[in-house]
């Protein structure tokens, strides 16, 4: 059985993960981690072609 304070609490929780959850979706994908994509991708593609 929740108690009203346990209630108000994780709804608090659960209120503050989902703002943080947003948030590091919202900044998106830092250049230099697209840049190190790019160059797995490319070595990838090159190992593929030597096969």
């Amino acid at each position: 059985m929740n108690t009203p304070k346990k209630d108000d609490r994780e709804r608090a929780i659960d209120e503050n993960l989902k703002k943080v959850f947003d948030q590091t979706l919202d900044e998106g994908i830092p250049d230099r981690f697209k840049e190190l994509l790019s160059q797995l991708k490319q070595q990838d593609a090159e190992q593929g072609s030597q096969k």
